[in-house]
């Protein structure tokens, strides 16, 4: 697809961006707009799986397709200006592309959702993937033809695996170093501020 030397594939929640504080606040409209009893603050410890996964926690099994939709909806409203860039998060996009190589986000996000938080705050990645998680994230990472994915949690080594990618992982989301280096992440480094470093030696390496 690119005359990119090599592309870079990076999560989202957890990895690039914290979007704790923006999630909390949307749960808690969004219980108070249903009139449904949602825990924003547990919720907010399981990010990375797919939005229903977390609504069918709140709602029946029938109304969990339409309110994970509503809440999309509602998403821009509540969660974008709460949100923050990850300790990094720009340096290590502009690593790859300072190295000539392409900076992809591939996310279990709605992906609508998931640039606006970019664009908001100038994490300028070179394209952006979403709906899509664990070992489905392989199919945009093969299609861009990923050689690396960083991300936060066990369904980003999978997906980083799925599509023959070296996984790259962070312990800033839920998930701690040694539950990542046993689900077989190759590389885990304490946060991104420490990725432009390791990519360095990366590229020398394929060089």
């Amino acid at each position: 697809m690119s005359t990119h030397p090599f592309t870079v594939g990076f999560d989202l929640d957890m990895t690039l961006i914290d979007s704790r504080p923006g999630i909390r606040a949307a749960y808690e409209a969004f219980s108070a707009h249903t009139g449904t009893y949602i825990d924003a603050d547990l919720a907010i410890t399981r990010l990375g799986p797919p939005l229903t996964q977390e609504i069918a926690e709140w709602f029946p099994a029938d109304q969990v397709e339409a309110m994970a939709d509503l809440y999309r909806e509602r998403y821009p409203t509540f969660a974008i200006e709460g949100t923050l860039a990850m300790p990094g998060a720009r340096e290590a996009v502009e690593a790859v592309q300072r190295h000539g190589g392409r900076a992809i986000v591939v996310t279990a996000k709605y992906e609508p959702n998931a640039k606006l938080h970019l664009d908001h705050l100038g994490i300028g990645a070179d394209a952006v993937i979403g709906d899509l998680w664990a070992e489905r994230k392989a199919e945009a990472l093969r299609e861009y033809g990923a050689s690396v994915y960083v991300g936060d949690h066990t369904g980003d080594v999978r997906g980083a695996h799925a599509a023959g990618a070296l996984a790259v992982a962070v312990p800033t989301g839920p998930i701690g170093a040694d539950e990542l280096r046993e689900a077989g992440a190759e590389v885990v480094l304490t946060d991104l501020t420490a990725f432009p470093a390791w990519l360095d030696g990366y590229v020398a390496a394929r060089a």
